[in-house]
């Protein structure tokens, strides 16, 4: 510890070094094992070799992990200072994809920006997460009390969940609007706010059914009566369950998997990648991707945790809480818990917006961990 104080009061290298040397690096070997179960799956989804899957994502990988790295050693100053600028790029961009964007499987979800396909709803969760900490992180326990003072962080939320929306794309609306909603909530956001905004929700599930696309009707009634379109709307998710099941407890053996080697598996590189591993290594083999999952969620969650100051906390929650979704909505969408969607399992699946801005997610919370004791930003309130 003296070491290190006697580094940061040096030369700004030192100083460099001296945070180099406080990053959590047990949790970016928890990122490169992940990683490293990504690269095994989508070497498999290629049929046994690193090209067109396996050999692109790790190139992505290494570029967003040294990318983890310089966002880790940034003071909380800096990034309060990117909040907003990052935040409005975020809202062109939502914007952009719908007036140019780029079509794919309904929906216009991507932008084409010097020959590479960019989703800009990926880096809208993140950019929530950042603007919200810089907002929240100055407002006292008694300013949440007054409806006033929600008012601005509502429209922040609302906005990229309505632009998302009109894509359309509902699963990644949900999971910005629930990100939004637990920063609220971990701010001091008081109870019975919350009961009062939840209490119509339920009437209006009708009213939101209603004005769905026709596609993701069409999910929805698949999701209840999978059987009655077997080779249809249904064939996804019923292929999935079958190379779930034939997994058994040690699975089929590694490039073996029946479903996914005779492509009767769906998406095998993205939204199904899980089922792909289940079917090759087993209940035990998906079981541990599982808990290596919880564990990094976890472990992000303590990292939020031990932060002595809001912005941190904050920051540390919110990219824990978009990592649980990722992990949830894919997990429960492949074995059948919930209707198809398209999210991807994060460092898992292939795919580029994903993977950079899971990374650049990752960076924040390790940032939050290096500048723990840090207290940017504390208010004081007699109130509390």
């Amino acid at each position: 510890m003296n070491f290190q104080k006697r580094l940061l009061r040096a030369e700004p290298n030192f100083q460099i070094l001296a945070k180099l040397w406080q990053i959590n690096w047990i949790y970016v070997v928890l990122i490169c094992l992940l990683a490293a179960v990504g690269y095994g799956a989508l070497y498999s989804a290629g049929g046994g070799t690193s090209r067109p899957f396996a050999e692109p994502q790790t190139i992505r990988f290494c570029f967003g992990l040294v990318m983890m790295l310089g966002v880790a050693l940034m003071s909380p100053t800096v990034l309060v200072r990117l909040a907003w600028p990052l935040y409005g790029l975020s809202l062109l961009l939502l914007v952009a994809v719908l007036r140019m964007g780029h079509v794919g499987k309904g929906a216009e979800r991507w932008l084409m920006i010097g020959g590479l396909q960019v989703q800009p709803s990926e880096l809208a969760k993140i950019a929530l997460v950042l603007v919200l900490a810089s907002w929240f992180h100055k407002v006292s326990y008694r300013d949440m009390g007054n409806p006033l003072y929600l008012i601005p962080p509502a429209l922040m939320v609302l906005m990229p969940v309505g632009l998302v929306l009109k894509e359309p794309n509902l699963g990644t609306a949900v999971i910005i609007a629930t990100v939004g909603a637990s920063l609220f909530f971990a701010a001091g956001m008081r109870l019975w706010q919350i009961a009062l905004l939840a209490a119509p929700l339920p009437f209006l599930t009708k009213i939101a059914y209603n004005h769905l696309h026709d596609y993701q009707k069409a999910r929805v009634i698949t999701f209840l009566h999978t059987e009655n379109d077997p080779l249809g709307a249904g064939y996804n998710i019923i292929q999935s369950k079958i190379a779930l099941g034939s997994g058994g407890m040690w699975g089929q053996g590694y490039l073996h998997g029946t479903q996914g080697q005779l492509n009767f598996l769906p998406e095998k590189q993205t939204d199904f990648i899980f089922t792909m591993i289940a079917e090759e290594w087993g209940y035990v083999g998906g079981a541990a991707v599982i808990g290596l999952l919880l564990v990094m969620i976890l472990g992000g969650m303590l990292i939020a945790i031990r932060s002595r100051n809001q912005f941190g906390r904050l920051l540390g929650l919110g990219i824990s809480m978009n990592f649980f979704l990722y992990c949830a909505v894919n997990l429960s969408m492949v074995m059948g818990a919930i209707p198809v969607g398209g999210v991807p399992l994060p460092l898992i699946s292939y795919g580029g917006s994903a993977m950079l801005m899971v990374m650049f997610g990752f960076g924040l919370l390790l940032s939050a961990w290096v500048h723990r004791n840090s207290t940017f930003g504390e208010t004081t309130d007699k109130d509390a």
